[in-house]
């Protein structure tokens, strides 16, 4: 009995956490814009319009994808980025969450290209990692051995790891996105794709 509550405990989490987060962010940059621009507009226009708040909130949000996307924009966040780095609790959590954006909303430039099993450190014991380039020439010109890079992620933290280079043919592919993979690490091994779920 008590079993099953635990159960029904955790799924819960589990589907309320994602949506209580998305709520609690997007709650945020429309507090914080209304308590930035709300005064503002309150004293040029001389009354309180509610909801005008969540169409300025859209229009930063565009305006910054806008920015983001130009040279000088490009440039002013990368400056940013390097600040933040250097920070070092700021500069965890802040790699970590780009990196899951990254792989949520833009995948097709993610650095993770596919989701790969491989036997590190040693024969028997496998690891998770993602592809992260193949036919690197010039090492494999050395090694006279056809490799491809696999970066190893560490867990909770996908955005700490190691570089390994592993023969082609000992590389498995697996049959999950890099979303999915992103998730199994970060979540420790909990949240896996539910075709290859083998628990009770």
């Amino acid at each position: 009995m008590l079993k099953q509550i635990r159960n029904y405990f955790i799924t819960g989490l589990v589907v309320l956490l994602p949506l209580l987060a998305t709520i609690y962010i997007l709650s945020a940059v429309i507090s914080m814009v209304e308590q930035g621009f709300g005064p503002l507009i309150e004293f040029i226009i001389g009354k309180r319009i509610y909801g005008l708040s969540i169409i300025i909130s859209v229009g930063v949000i565009l305006g910054v994808g806008v920015i983001a996307t130009n040279v000088l924009g490009k440039k002013l966040i990368e400056f940013g980025e390097r600040i933040l780095t250097k920070i070092p609790i700021v500069r965890n959590i802040y790699l970590t969450v780009q990196q899951i954006i990254e792989a949520l909303f833009r995948k097709n430039k993610t650095a993770f290209r596919k989701v790969v099993v491989v036997e590190y450190p040693r024969q028997g014991i496998y690891q998770i990692g993602f592809l992260t380039k193949e036919g690197i020439a010039r090492i494999e010109r050395n090694l006279d051995l056809e490799v491809v890079s696999i970066f190893i992620p560490t867990t909770p933290n996908p955005t700490s790891g190691m570089l390994v280079l592993i023969p082609k043919e000992e590389v498995t592919y697996l049959d999950m996105t890099v979303e999915e993979g992103l998730k199994l690490i970060v979540s420790g091994g909990t949240i896996v794709p539910e075709e290859g779920y083998r628990g009770s």
